[in-house]
């Protein structure tokens, strides 16, 4: 599975692991499916940043679980909807959510560069968090 580029029904089976993975928090199995040098939204966080990105995502969210809507593969690339209802403590993408229920989608694409994430552009709806908080 080392090629530069996967099947598509590899591509997404691995995807679907790397969201397991990040559901069990099994941070010492992170570096199976993300690579060392890996950026997201353009900033080059390497594999520990983007590790510390994601546990404190999960001190911030103490239920936090990445549910998969859609998903598609054309290698090397993953286009992925996730689905969120989770309650964020305090303050969540600047809004005060104060652990209040939320329900909301991500779109993010990855890039996947021998068999490990390289690149990911995420975009969260805040739109839909703002319509669920208290005007």
């Amino acid at each position: 599975m080392e090629s530069s580029v996967l099947a598509s029904t590899s591509l997404t089976d691995l995807y679907r692991a790397y969201i397991d993975c990040l559901n069990r928090q099994d941070w010492d199995e992170l570096g199976q499916y993300v690579d060392d040098e890996v950026e997201h939204n353009g900033r080059p966080l390497k594999l520990s940043g983007y590790r510390d990105m994601l546990v404190q995502d999960f001190e911030d969210i103490p239920d936090l679980r990445f549910n998969i809507q859609l998903l598609l593969g054309s290698p090397p690339f993953v286009a992925a909807r996730l689905a969120f209802r989770c309650s964020p403590k305090g303050k969540f993408l600047g809004l005060s959510v104060n652990g209040r229920m939320l329900s909301f989608a991500e779109n993010v694409f990855y890039e996947f560069r021998l068999s490990k994430i390289a690149s990911v552009w995420s975009v969260i709806d805040k739109v839909a968090i703002e319509a669920q908080l208290p005007g």
